[in-house]
Formats: structure tokens, C-alpha cells, sequence
């Protein structure tokens, strides 16, 4: 989002919560969809993402039964295979998610982005020239616009929908996950050469295993994700201290290479419980000058690996609207503070017209996939030719799309802003009958400055006080 704007001229500060970067190993991937959103944004993003990012050898994504093979073998015998789908639609690329913000911040200019801000409060008063923040620390900051991509549990939603608001924060799915980044030579070694330096999903009954190679073929992926009846202990804490020895018995009746990929896993590890906002969505993402972007806006399960892909999806959306609204405000005969209120808010709003729709579907549909995978879903059970009808249906909803369209839709619904003046003398003449134009023009013009304050030379008749009284009403 910083880099977009940045490339278009826009001053940016970006606020973060945390003293550094956080240095979390897991993997993270993008569609090609994605990836066109990128190069759109910026060429400096594009670039630090090929810098730390690869794309799949095999020409398919492939999804294979992890339950019922009795050896190595069978595992990755043909009969294994439930089914694949080209990875070419996708077109995912796989990085580090440490690597690729380490790349993206030494990109950032010195000085925009802050550590140990975390927001507390905010004031959008349309009356201000500015939106003020107010963060913990107790300074405060300025800005025209706020938005705010402050992640699964954002504050910034929590302000703006209400903190009493249960759209103001993520449920669990129900569902958790074990991660690491172990060396692809003992991925090989437990999944065999094709499927260990390739895309690998195993199925199962309510658990299923990824894996990917990362940087540059030399790491691999592994997350794990098991179906959790239980409510989560700490509703405060998204993670929980956890060991191998766990997971071992969630995956006892599992295939040998299953097996195997789970004792990659360390001695103690760390649970992540996966939240999304499936049951109580926002029901807009934007008021006033602040609006809400990826997951601040959306937060989704990762079954789809799409979630991150649609908040940059969200950044190019954000970015043009913003763009747009500032060459409409350029172009302006005469300006003033309102329009700017205004034109920010147009620019948030048209965004939400135009990504609400898809990243809510994407949510949803994130999280019934997490149930395909694990044979839990009621349209497809265990049947391999159902779950692939499902899981194609939904990833040719996330490939099959037009940035270029989403671009042109921003660009057109973004409107000029109008003056409160200049919308009153547009209404005004199309309510005045055209046959008394030429006689009364004079006495509405006045009546018009006289609402705002100014004097009134003479009362008008009655006929056009009827113009001027309609006009208020439509204002």
C-alpha cells in the first residue's frame, strides 16, 4: 500500500504496532492475479517479490490421498493421486513471508515507516481539515486519510464499527494449525523427489498437510491443519505452546510419508488458532476519511492461499481511487477544504462498491475449502471427483478476473466532487422551469447566496420560492 502510493507522489507514514519486523518463518504465496496487482502498484514491489519468490516445477498443482496408503509406495503410486489442476491459472509463486517484508521495507523511503505505534483512538470530524490518531504512547498524528491494514484482530475496525459491534472482531474456525520451514532435503527424503520439490496437499479425515519449496529450492513449507471440536482456550491469544508428540496422534492412522513429514515438525512447537470474520463479516469497509484493507477488512482462513492476495488487491484498488480522486480534485476550477472530505471519501467508498463483493466470497469460500480438504464438506465428502468439481469451481473464481476491469471501475465511479454550492446551482436549474429561466435566473442566485449567509436583495415570489424550497429538500 506505502509503496503504491509513494510511487504516485503521495506522502505516506506508516504506523506499526510492533518495535521491528516480525521475523515469522512461514511461508506465504500469490496468484498471478496478485502479482499483476503488484506490478500495477509499483515496480519496486513486483521486483522485491522476484527477488525472494518461485513459481511451481510441475505444471500441476496436485491433491493426493495422505489417509489410506499402507507404505511409500502406494503413496506415490498413481492410485494415490485423487487429482491435480494446472498451476499455470493460478500462477502461484511461493516466498519466505520474512524475506519478502524485509525486501518491501528496504524499499520504503527513511522515515515513513514508525515502530511502537499502537493506535488507540481516532477523531474524522468532517468540520477538520484532518483526521486525527491518537496512539498509545500518548502522541498523536495527522493525516488526510487513515487506512487502517492493521490485520486479523485491527483496532482500527474495532474503532470504526464499534467496539460493542461483534462484526468488530474474528470467530474461530475451529481449526489450527502447525507450522515450520524444515530443509527440502528431508522433505524429499519423507515424500519422495517429484512430490518434495513440488506443490504436495494431502487429504485426509479432518486434518490435512501442505507443503512447498521456498527460497530458492532449498527449504520446504510444512503447515499442518487439524480440526479442533473444542473452543479455544484464550480468546486473547491467537497462539498456544504446543509439541510434536500432539500432532503425532492426530496423524497415527496416517500414511507413512504423512507420518514422516509430521516428526519434521520440532519437539516444541507453537499452535496458531486460525480466525476469520466468516460469521460476523464487516458490513462495509470504509466511513469518513478511514477505511479498512486486507485482512483489517476481510480476515480469511488460508485454505484458498488467496487471502494475501486479495488485499493486494484491495492496495491497487485504494491506490487508484486515491489517485483518481486527487487529478479530480487537480482539476478543479476552485478549490476547497470540503472537497478534499470529499473527494477521500468518494475515493473509500467506491473502493468498498468494488472489492466488498469478491473478498467476502473469498472468506467464505476459504473456509468451507478448509472442510473439502479435510473430506468435512457436505457437497463432496471423500469423493475425488467432487472435491475436484469444488476446488476447481472456486480457484477459477480467484483466477478468472480482471485487474484491468476492477482498474476501469475505480477509475469511472471515482466522480469529481461538487462544492455544496455548485451541487445547489446544478439542482436549482434543472428544478426551475426552463420557460422562466431567462426572468427569474437572478432572484434563485440570490436566494441560493442568502442560504449560505449572504444578503438577499428582495424577496422573490412566491413561484420561486417553490424552486428554492424543492431545492433544499433535494440538497
Amino acid at each position: 500500500m506505502a509503496l503504491g502510493l509513494i510511487h504516485r507522489g503521495v506522502r505516506v507514514t506508516v504506523y506499526e504496532r510492533a518495535n521491528t519486523l516480525p521475523e515469522i518463518g512461514a511461508g506465504m504465496a500469490f496468484t498471478a492475479v496478485a502479482q499483476d496487482c503488484m506490478r500495477r502498484l509499483s515496480p519496486r514491489i513486483i521486483a522485491a517479490f522476484e527477488r525472494v519468490g518461485s513459481p511451481n516445477e510441475h505444471p500441476q498443482n496436485r491433491y493426493w490421498d495422505g489417509f489410506h496408503p499402507e507404505s511409500k509406495e502406494q503413496a506415490q503410486a498413481p492410485e494415490s493421486l485423487l487429482f491435480q489442476m494446472s498451476t499455470y491459472d493460478m500462477g502461484y509463486w511461493t516466498c519466505l513471508r520474512a524475506a519478502f517484508l524485509e525486501e518491501l521495507n528496504g524499499e520504503l523511503p527513511e522515515g515513513v515507516l514508525k515502530f511502537g505505534k499502537c493506535l488507540e483512538s481516532y477523531t474524522d470530524d468532517e468540520t477538520k481539515t484532518k483526521v486525527v490518531l491518537r496512539f498509545g504512547d500518548g502522541s498523536e498524528a495527522q493525516a488526510d486519510a487513515v487506512i487502517g491494514c492493521d490485520g486479523l484482530r485491527s483496532r482500527t475496525r474495532q474503532l470504526m464499527l464499534g467496539e460493542s459491534n461483534p462484526a468488530s472482531y474474528p470467530r474461530y474456525s475451529h481449526k489450527v494449525a502447525y507450522r515450520a520451514v524444515v530443509p527440502i532435503t528431508a522433505a524429499i527424503a519423507a515424500l519422495g523427489e517429484d512430490r518434495g520439490r513440488n506443490q504436495c496437499l494431502q487429504m485426509g479425515p479432518k486434518a490435512h498437510i501442505m507443503t512447498y519449496p521456498l527460497a530458492n529450492f532449498t527449504l520446504t513449507n510444512l503447515a499442518v491443519f487439524v480440526t479442533d471440536p473444542k473452543p479455544w482456550p484464550d480468546p486473547k491469544r491467537l497462539t498456544a505452546p504446543a509439541t510434536r508428540q500432539e500432532v503425532v496422534d492426530a496423524f497415527a492412522d496416517w500414511s507413512p510419508p504423512a507420518r514422516e513429514m509430521i516428526d519434521l515438525l520440532p519437539e516444541s512447537l507453537t499452535k496458531w488458532a486460525l480466525y476469520d470474520m466468516y460469521e460476523d463479516p464487516a458490513t462495509e469497509y470504509c466511513r469518513g476519511r478511514v477505511c479498512l484493507a486486507g485482512d483489517a477488512a476481510h480476515a480469511s482462513s488460508p485454505h484458498h492461499g488467496a487471502g494475501a492476495g486479495m488485499g493486494v488487491e484491495d492496495c491497487l484498488a485504494i491506490v487508484t481511487a486515491l489517485e483518481t480522486a486527487r487529478t479530480n480534485l487537480q482539476g478543479a476550477k476552485r478549490f476547497h477544504p470540503s472537497l478534499k472530505f470529499a473527494a477521500i471519501k468518494v475515493a473509500f467508498e467506491v473502493y468498498n462498491a468494488v472489492c466488498y463483493e469478491r473478498s467476502q466470497w473469498q472468506v467464505r469460500s476459504a473456509r468451507e475449502t478448509g472442510d473439502i480438504y479435510q473430506w468435512a464438506y457436505s457437497g463432496s465428502g471423500s469423493d475425488p471427483l467432487r472435491c475436484k468439481a469444488e476446488i476447481e469451481a472456486r480457484t477459477k473464481k480467484i483466477w478468472d478476473f480482471s485487474v484491468e476491469e476492477m482498474v476501469r471501475q475505480v477509475h469511472s465511479q471515482c466522480k469529481p466532487p461538487l462544492r455544496t454550492e455548485d451541487r445547489m446551482r446544478k439542482r436549482m436549474i434543472r428544478l426551475i422551469d426552463l420557460q422562466e429561466v431567462q426572468e427569474v435566473l437572478e432572484v434563485p442566485v440570490l436566494c441560493w447566496r442568502g442560504c449560505l449567509g449572504l444578503s438577499v436583495s428582495r424577496d422573490p415570489p412566491l413561484s420561486q420560492l417553490g424552486a428554492f424550497e424543492l431545492l433544499l429538500v433535494d440538497n
